[in-house]
């Protein structure tokens, strides 16, 4: 494993909160004819706020407590994991950390209540901008793949769920190599698969630590910042920033009409 103490110590604190003073830079990347190939974390493309949502319907008034604080240790057992040589897949980490989160909380969680929060990982679905900005990419002509620390059982339920069979080129977990972002071996994935050079691969991320990691290992980085987080202090800023896919289309140049 090459995701090291100090980086793993970067991004412990990558933070979900708001910023109101967020602009969105979305201008054309200089040289985008080089990019051959888009890959994207899985939570640009699906919207993961249902899970969430869920939280408040399974403990009234303590749902958005209950899901910060699972979000948070989600992402934090992952990294503990892969930095300690203990991995555990996506699935797996996951339940751990709502079962951990529901404690610290003293609330009740049965095994039945854990199971239906977590099949809300298996019912994901788009968000709105997501099939005309994809339509748009693929026919730029350009490969589209999603890289992403989850499990290949959710990444293809997400397809399934949404009708995007046939969008994506290739469906990589980093499950195939027992490791998380942003471990660089986990971006290597994407070199590997799409046969293509990191130069030519643009990486779009939803969360600013995996902008952050994505742009450490070499790609040109686009941050998908739905949530209008604050930006990571990790001296890595993105080639471009958006709140939606069609800023990624603009800032390769695609035209809405799904023409390059």
């Amino acid at each position: 494993m090459s995701l090291n103490r100090r980086s793993f110590l970067a991004i412990g604190a990558a933070g979900i909160a708001t910023a109101a003073g967020f602009r969105a830079s979305a201008q054309q990347l200089p040289g985008s004819a080089q990019i051959k190939a888009l890959a994207f974390d899985a939570f640009p493309v699906f919207d993961p706020r249902p899970v969430f949502l869920a939280c408040e319907k399974a403990f009234p008034g303590r749902g958005t407590e209950l899901g910060n604080l699972w979000r948070t240790r989600q992402f934090e057992y992952q990294w503990l994991r892969a930095l300690g040589g203990r991995y555990q897949d996506f699935w797996q980490a996951t339940r751990s950390a709502l079962y951990f989160a529901a404690r610290s909380l003293k609330l009740e969680l049965s095994g039945a209540k854990a199971d239906s929060l977590m099949e809300g990982y298996l019912a994901l679905k788009t968000w709105p901008d997501v099939p005309d900005a994809l339509s748009g990419l693929k026919h730029s002509g350009r490969k589209l793949a999603l890289l992403s620390n989850a499990t290949a059982a959710i990444l293809d339920a997400g397809i399934r769920n949404s009708g995007l069979y046939g969008v994506f080129d290739q469906v990589i977990s980093t499950d195939r190599i027992k490791t998380f972002k942003p471990d660089p071996h986990a971006y290597q994935l994407g070199v590997d698969v799409l046969g293509l050079r990191k130069e030519e691969i643009l990486f779009v991320a939803f969360a600013g630590w995996d902008a952050a990691g994505a742009k450490w290992f070499g790609y040109p980085t686009f941050w998908n910042n739905r949530q209008r987080a604050s930006p990571e202090e990790l001296d890595a800023p993105p080639d471009g920033t958006g709140e939606s896919l069609a800023d990624v289309a603009r800032f390769l140049n695609v035209r809405p009409d799904n023409s390059a």
